[in-house]
C-alpha cells in the first residue's frame, strides 16, 4: 500500500470520560497506530457531533459513506444500549449500506458486498452476560447485528469485548483489562 494510512475512530458513548467502549477504541487506535507512525488518524464522535436521522435528503450526501470507503482501517466503538446499539450509532451505519456502493444484488436477488476488504474492529461493552449460559442470549442485538450489517456489506468485523460492565467495580475492571489485553493480541 502506498501513501499514508487513515484510521476512522468512530465513537458512540453517551457516557464521556467513563465510557468503557471509548477507552477501548483508544487503545486500538494507539495500537493500530504503533506500526504506522505516519497514519491519519480521523474521529467521528457521534455524540458530540451527532448525524440526523436519515432521511432521502441526508442519504444523498454521501461524505459519511466517503469517509467510511476511504479509511484503511475503521475501529467502532459501540456500548450496548437497552439491549443494541445506540442510535447514534445506528444513524452512522444507516450512511453506510448503499446499494451500488457498498452492496449490490446478484441476478439471483442475492447481496453480494462491495466494502472489503477493510478491516474493522470493534469494542463492545455490555453491562451484563449474554450467552446460553446466563439463558439471555436472545436479549443481545449488539454484536449479532454488527457481525450481519457489516458481513452484508462484505466486511468481516473482529471484536473486542468488555462484559459485565455493570456488575460491581472488580468485574467492571477485570472486564476492561482483558478487554485491553485483546487489543494488544490483535496485533499478533
Amino acid at each position: 500500500m502506498s501513501g499514508s494510512t487513515t484510521i476512522l475512530r468512530v465513537d458512540s458513548s453517551i457516557t464521556g470520560e467513563n465510557s468503557v467502549s471509548r477507552q477501548i477504541t483508544g487503545r486500538i487506535v494507539e495500537q493500530q497506530r504503533a506500526g504506522r507512525p505516519d497514519a491519519t488518524v480521523i474521529e467521528r464522535d457521534l455524540v458530540a457531533e451527532p448525524l440526523p436521522h436519515l432521511t432521502l435528503d441526508q442519504f444523498a450526501d454521501g461524505s459519511v459513506l466517503d469517509e467510511f470507503l476511504a479509511a484503511d482501517a475503521v475501529v467502532v466503538g459501540a456500548p450496548m444500549y437497552n439491549f443494541t446499539l445506540p442510535s447514534q450509532l445506528k444513524a452512522w451505519i444507516d450512511r453506510l449500506a448503499v446499494n451500488g456502493r457498498t452492496f449490490r444484488y446478484t441476478a439471483e436477488g442475492k447481496p453480494e458486498g462491495l466494502a472489503g476488504p477493510k478491516r474493522v474492529i470493534i469494542a463492545l461493552s455490555r453491562g451484563g452476560y449474554y450467552g446460553a449460559e446466563q439463558g439471555n442470549a436472545d436479549f443481545e442485538h449488539l454484536e449479532s447485528y454488527l457481525k450481519v450489517i457489516f458481513g452484508f456489506i462484505g466486511i468481516e468485523p473482529e471484536f473486542v469485548r468488555a462484559d459485565g460492565i455493570n456488575l460491581g467495580p472488580e468485574v467492571k475492571a477485570k472486564a476492561v483489562e482483558q478487554a485491553l489485553r485483546d487489543v494488544d493480541l490483535l496485533a499478533a
